[in-house]
């Protein structure tokens, strides 16, 4: 039984996330403690279980101290196989957190997921960032995935909900191919709010990408009417580089367009070849599959991640150098 301190380094829901993941793909029975120990809300918030039981959901694992509140879990998983499972954060917690637990371990036996929760939440990628920034990077190495927005859902109410299928695979190796920055992409989106909200959103961000980063600019509308939520986000992104955005109340629309327009124009102008939020996210991916990529900052995620996955036996190579890249 692996034994992996909850607390160390970034010491938040990444590192229960990470951890169950890498038991199941390997096999390995862990204990996790002083789980989110240094957090304001110590131990397990609802997301949090959702994301174990999402994991266990793939390997029929046994799990111990699964509660709100619970600051250990023993989780010790089986044979991982294909299944389709269901899952409810039960809060606006956050679907895509979720899905970065289940997504490794459903690349190995196939299986689908319908979560239900927060589409776009603070402290988190949104959706339409798996969907437009880290899953084109699995695509590109020959994994089968594929994601639909049933419904969005925001804080606090959530209600989103979100089927992802995943078909079984052997990636290959990470890469990620020069010249994608000339082109961008954005992704507005809403629920409860007028139409003219998603559109003012993206015409900002338009604006400001097209002059700044002198590139084209697709942009993509999602006015919902209906939802058990209100709110708006949106993401945009090139290449292998992105950046979110979320709207809340005395925030023009126009500013939440130009707020995540100028966060992936910094990220354009940083050396590397995925952002800095990516580069901890794919960690897992390079870990069983190789590969390299760059990025311009080792952040506290990517340190937490590199850790963890040497725990399990897994070797990361990180150069730093002026710029940061990652290898296997």
């Amino acid at each position: 039984m692996l034994t992996v301190d909850g607390s160390y380094l970034e010491g938040g829901g990444q590192v229960l996330r990470l951890a169950v993941a890498l038991s199941a793909i390997g096999s390995v029975p862990v204990t996790v403690t002083r789980i989110r120990q240094n957090r304001q809300k110590p131990g397990l918030a609802p997301q949090h279980i959702a994301a174990v039981r999402a994991v266990a959901g793939t390997c029929g694992a046994e799990c111990t101290g699964l509660t709100s509140g619970s600051t250990e879990i023993t989780f010790t998983p089986g044979r991982t196989r294909r299944a389709d499972l269901d899952i409810d954060t039960g809060t606006a917690g956050s679907i895509p957190l979720v899905l970065q637990a289940w997504l490794p371990v459903a690349l190995h036996a196939g299986g689908s997921i319908t979560v239900t929760g927060g589409t776009e939440v603070v402290w988190s990628p949104t959706i339409d960032y798996l969907n437009h920034v880290l899953v084109p990077v699995l695509r590109r190495a020959r994994a089968s995935i594929e994601i639909e927005v049933l419904e969005r859902g925001y804080y606090p109410q959530g209600g989103g909900r979100v089927q992802v299928r995943a078909e079984p695979s052997r990636p290959g190796p990470i890469t990620i191919p020069d010249g994608e920055e000339h082109r961008c992409g954005l992704l507005s989106c809403s629920a409860g709010l007028p139409a003219h909200v998603v559109e003012r959103q993206a015409a900002a961000a338009r604006s400001l990408l097209e002059s700044d980063l002198d590139c084209s600019c697709t942009a993509t509308l999602d006015p919902r009417e209906g939802g058990a939520s209100t709110g708006s986000s949106i993401t945009v992104w090139s290449g292998a580089k992105g950046a979110v955005a979320l709207g809340r109340r005395g925030f023009p629309a126009e500013e939440v367009g130009r707020a995540a327009a100028r966060a992936l124009i910094e990220e354009c102008r940083s050396p590397g070849t995925v952002d800095v939020h990516l580069a901890d996210q794919l960690l897992i991916y390079l870990a069983c599959y190789g590969g390299e990529y760059t990025t311009h900052t080792l952040s506290m995620h990517a340190k937490t991640a590199c850790w963890l996955l040497q725990m399990f036996g897994y070797e990361i190579r990180c150069q730093e150098n002026g710029i940061v890249g990652f290898s296997a």
